[in-house]
């Protein structure tokens, strides 16, 4: 990861395995269900479980509906997962897209602590998307707790 200007990092301990957590990160039909922001509408793509290398689409809509194509760039099963989203326009991904969404999962006993980070590092326009770096944090606070609701609750 990249200096703490470019990176922003939420996490929360979850009294479930790491397995549990790192299976619905890893697959993509269930990122709507996850997602604290409220942007995700739904996976394009097949529900195939994600690996180092695979691409997915998302809808998304933030005012207006768009689309992002991710592809997974690290990977270790149950430890760490994380993919870098573009736009799927080509000439849009030239002024946009970027940025890194990474899980890390540490097993502890009772459970498994579990951050999430933001990683701008590598955003075609910085500039313009630091700016929602306080409301990305509550956002992403969001999330751990969905996931923990997910991971937690009786089926």
């Amino acid at each position: 990861m990249s200096n703490s200007k470019d990176v922003e990092k939420v996490e929360r301990f979850i009294p479930a395995p790491a397995s549990a957590i790192f299976d619905l990160l890893a697959d993509p039909a269930r990122h709507q269900d996850i997602d604290g922001s409220g942007t995700v509408r739904a996976a394009k793509t097949g529900s195939e479980r994600l690996k180092l290398g695979s691409k997915f689409g998302m809808k998304m809509k933030m005012g207006f509906g768009y689309s992002m194509e991710s592809t997974v760039i690290e990977f270790v099963e149950d430890r760490r997962i994380a993919w870098q989203t573009r736009p799927p326009n080509k000439i849009a991904a030239i002024l946009a897209g970027g940025r890194i969404w990474r899980y890390e999962l540490e097993p502890v006993e009772g459970g498994t602590t579990l951050s999430e980070s933001w990683d701008i590092s590598q955003e075609q326009m910085k500039w313009l998307v630091r700016p929602a770096r306080k409301k990305t944090h509550e956002a992403m606070a969001k999330t751990l707790a969905r996931i923990q609701e997910l991971t937690t609750s009786p089926a």
